[in-house]
């Protein structure tokens, strides 16, 4: 019984990974561009943070502004990479819609 709760669990941790982290099937193209993803996460939230607390102590308002001016190289890079994942995506599912026509055109010409 254990194993079995085991199993089940390792594998909805599976899909959950490949399903929302990894939703690029290519391996290494894929581990490649989920890794620049966080990476530039990561930038949004060092440019944010180090923004927001380097102006703190002179105006709080100022300090808001310059942590959302902060996060924007980071975001343009999130949004880069988002565009190149969903292009992907798009071509990928293109493919398929494009095989299930041919299959059938053929269909329908016998």
């Amino acid at each position: 019984m254990m194993s079995m709760i085991t199993r089940q669990t390792l594998s909805l941790i599976q899909w959950v990974k490949y399903k929302y982290f990894m939703r690029l099937g290519d391996r290494p193209l894929g581990f490649i561009i989920n890794f620049l993803l966080g990476v530039a996460w990561a930038f949004v939230l060092i440019g944010a943070i180090t923004s927001f607390f380097s102006f703190y102590s002179e105006n709080i308002y100022f300090a808001i502004i310059y942590a959302c001016i902060g996060a924007l190289p980071g975001m343009v890079a999130v949004l880069v990479l988002e565009y190149i994942i969903t292009s992907k995506e798009k071509y990928a599912e293109l493919q398929k819609q494009t095989k299930l026509l041919e299959e059938l055109v053929s269909l329908l010409n016998k």
